[in-house]
């Protein structure tokens, strides 16, 4: 996005909260180029009929990228997610960071998910609700209306870990990198988990959780979106494409976000562990060209279902 070069000064309508400063009243151009792979737009141009939308750019607020501090746009997926929603709200525009853009994608909430929205739409940059295609397909979303330099998804199940994440995360941006992979605490009783970053490893499994990410918003240009056949995987998908791309990841030992366990990747049933390994064999397979890395899928996949078979059965004796 590209702002006017002649602007000292800029509206922080709320100086609290990290999405309210730093705003102008005039709608920036953005720089868009044939050879992205993902088309911006500052607003949704559906025509659903369902389709409502708000935040600070319906009020004529828009963002101004600081000369000595990137932009970074967190994007907020959400559906019936009234449970925990405020409090992912929270942990973004509480942020110390002095340049967050805010964007939340519903999809369609028939519970309280809305009237949470609306009570935070001065905070929130922009923010569109409506019936989606799955995740994937409301990632994509968030993706064009996202304006910063880097991007990081914090959905509705997700919060990021204190108020100064993101501030801390900036410092660790360079232009080597693309991916800033950091650890995230997990679960009810906040297992640290760190990335296993871009390795052979991550021909046989993703080992890199997507609340621990910032991308570089260059990054989906080049290499593109979310891929809405998958309903689990998509984010696997996308760190292979990128990996096989031979661009590079950064990982970083510092917590980002806290994920919880309540999300669909987060099953643990026999049923919705095929459902995902079977997402997982389709991304191999689209992803993977050596004869020898797919010889070695197939091996590792003749073992794996087995072991994991064999697991959740004693899981469940277990829990019984």
């Amino acid at each position: 996005m590209k702002a006017s070069e002649q602007i000292t000064e800029t509206i922080a309508l709320d100086g609290r909260y990290s999405t309210a400063r730093h705003l102008i009243k005039w709608q920036p151009v953005l720089a868009i180029s044939p050879d992205n792979k993902v088309q911006y737009s500052l607003f949704s141009t559906s025509k659903a009929p369902e389709k409502i939308d708000g935040g600070l750019r319906r009020s004529g607020y828009f963002k101004y990228t600081l000369p000595d501090q990137s932009l970074i746009t967190v994007i907020t997926v959400v559906y019936n997610g009234d449970k925990y929603l405020e409090q992912t709200i929270q942990s973004v525009i509480n942020q110390s960071y002095e340049n967050v853009e805010y964007i939340v994608i519903d999809g369609g909430s028939t519970d309280g998910t809305l009237d949470i929205i609306h009570q935070y739409d001065a905070l929130i940059d922009y923010w569109v609700s409506e019936p989606d295609k799955g995740i994937a397909d409301a990632m994509n979303k968030g993706l064009s209306f996202a304006t910063g330099e880097y991007i990081v998804f914090i959905h509705a199940d997700d919060y990021l870990h204190n108020i100064d994440s993101l501030a801390v995360a900036a410092d660790f941006f360079d232009k080597e990198h693309q991916v800033f992979s950091f650890d995230i605490l997990y679960g009810r009783n906040l297992v640290r988990k760190s990335s296993k970053g871009f390795n052979f490893w991550l021909n046989c499994r993703n080992g890199i959780p997507h609340q621990g990410v910032i991308c570089s918003r260059f990054l989906f240009n080049k290499v593109g979106c979310f891929d809405t056949q998958f309903k689990i995987n998509m984010d696997y998908d996308f760190f292979l494409r990128v990996y096989y791309s031979g661009y590079k990841l950064k990982k970083i030992k510092t917590v980002l976000s806290v994920m919880r366990d309540t999300g669909i990747s987060s099953q643990t049933d026999w049923q919705s562990l095929v459902r995902r390994f079977n997402e997982e064999k389709i991304v191999h397979h689209r992803n993977m060209k050596s004869f020898h890395v797919k010889a070695f899928n197939r091996l590792f996949w003749y073992f794996y279902i087995p072991y994991r078979k064999i697991k959740c059965i004693v899981m469940e004796m277990l829990n019984k």
